[in-house]
């Protein structure tokens, strides 16, 4: 942890410069990556290629702190963050993440938080790459929660592929009840581009139900929306 607060302090004095949002996001890309080195934990990526698609909507599974973490060093630099709004009460969290252009949205205050979603549909309208964590937050019990429409929205409305990923083995090395990361392996499976075809609820909610049984496939944890349906 102590490894990690000082990549963090080393990235927020980097980000002072007068860089473009590009090279910010490279530049924090890289530190991300030495942080894993350093702690010697392997990021075994499969499937690489799938993130050449551009541009796209990227949707993954969330299970710990760390899987931020995880997809800004796997991704390109070219993908933005969308990220709750509740992190901006972290004053050196939020400076970074701003920095690198992260979007925030609102989760419990639905005039904002329509208004956040707004802002990343014309993102994606843009044609720009975002990366988009569709159950919004994670739990200390296992397994993948239901999915927001907010990143399905997007994704219809800019007419771009959403990119499943599966994030493995983060839960286990720094879980919502832990403060320190144990030592571990993280596998991160990118699956097939989803291509949007149509418009409307009917796109949005293939879309998602398409990206969420991918990443099911993959994931070695349990549907919570079924196992809530059972109960």
């Amino acid at each position: 942890m102590t490894c990690l607060a000082l990549v963090a302090f080393v990235a927020v004095l980097l980000l002072l410069l007068p860089l473009s949002l590009t090279a910010r996001r490279r530049m924090v890309r890289a530190l991300a990556r030495v942080w894993f080195a350093v702690t010697l934990v392997r990021l075994d990526v499969r499937n690489r290629h799938f993130l050449d698609t551009q541009p796209a909507v990227v949707v993954a599974n969330h299970a710990s702190y760390l899987d931020g973490i995880i997809l800004k060093a796997v991704l390109p630099a070219r993908f933005g963050f969308v990220i709750k709004r509740e992190v901006t009460q972290v004053p050196l969290m939020h400076f970074l993440l701003r920095r690198i252009g992260s979007q925030f949205v609102e989760r419990r205050n639905h005039f904002r938080g329509g208004r956040d979603a707004k802002r990343i549909i014309d993102l994606a309208k843009r044609g720009e790459s975002v990366a988009i964590f569709p159950e919004g937050t994670f739990e200390t019990k296992p397994g993948l929660a239901a999915f927001r429409p907010g990143a399905f929205k997007a994704a219809v409305e800019g007419q771009l592929d959403v990119v499943p990923i599966v994030i493995d083995g983060s839960r286990a090395m720094l879980s919502a009840d832990h403060w320190l990361p144990r030592p571990g392996k993280l596998v991160i499976t990118a699956l097939e581009p989803i291509a949007i075809e149509g418009h409307g609820r009917e796109a949005m909610n293939r879309i998602a139900s398409l990206s969420r049984n991918a990443i099911l496939s993959v994931l070695d944890e349990p549907d919570l929306v079924s196992l809530e349906s059972v109960e």
